[in-house]
């Protein structure tokens, strides 16, 4: 792996190289096994650690503000990206327009993204017991009682944060205005 390093260098956990206020490294798409090990080794260094999760199709203006303002809740960001199966089960048949390869390589190019990885279950409850947040963030559009694993990480101290969204953008709305504008074809 190649880390690349940003000004003002800080001692990171062993075998993860070295904490500035963000992580930028050649590789940040990992997989949970390889996560839980970062998030143990940066729990012992009394790193906070967030965690969020989406199915982040179409990438928006919404979508860069919500993950900027979840990063800056904790030391490392670590996002959750819907498989491809896992977004159609979710948004329907003709879902995601852009695969999870590509999904999760746009996302992890973000600076304030330090890691992303791939699940495949419907929600994200058994990858938010294995990495073990210390502050869960989600959209405001879901209650609190709502958000998946928000009982789990309040049961050892950490939080749950509802980041307020950017009003009248959503990738649907992109999708839909494509629609009305390219879709239709004269004969």
């Amino acid at each position: 792996m190649v880390w690349l390093i940003q000004s003002n260098l800080k001692p990171y956990p062993p075998g993860v190289g070295f904490f500035c206020s963000r992580i930028v490294m050649a590789e940040k798409i990992l997989s949970r096994d390889r996560l839980a090990n970062i998030c143990e080794d940066a729990r012992s260094h009394d790193k906070k650690i967030v965690f969020t999760n989406g199915c982040f199709d179409i990438l928006h203006v919404g979508h860069v503000r919500y993950l900027k303002q979840a990063s800056s809740l904790g030391d490392i960001l670590i996002v959750g990206l819907n498989s491809d199966s896992s977004v159609n089960l979710i948004k329907g048949a003709n879902r995601p327009i852009i695969d999870e390869n590509a999904r999760a390589e746009i996302i992890s190019s973000l600076y304030f993204v330090d890691y992303v990885t791939v699940f495949s279950e419907p929600d994200p409850l058994a990858l938010i017991r294995l990495l073990r947040p210390d502050i869960l963030v989600k959209g405001s559009d879901w209650a609190e009682d709502k958000i998946i694993g928000a009982d789990f990480v309040k049961s050892y101290g950490g939080r749950v944060v509802r980041v307020k969204l950017t009003p009248r953008v959503s990738t649907t709305g992109i999708i839909e205005m494509i629609i009305r504008r390219y879709g239709r074809t004269e004969s």
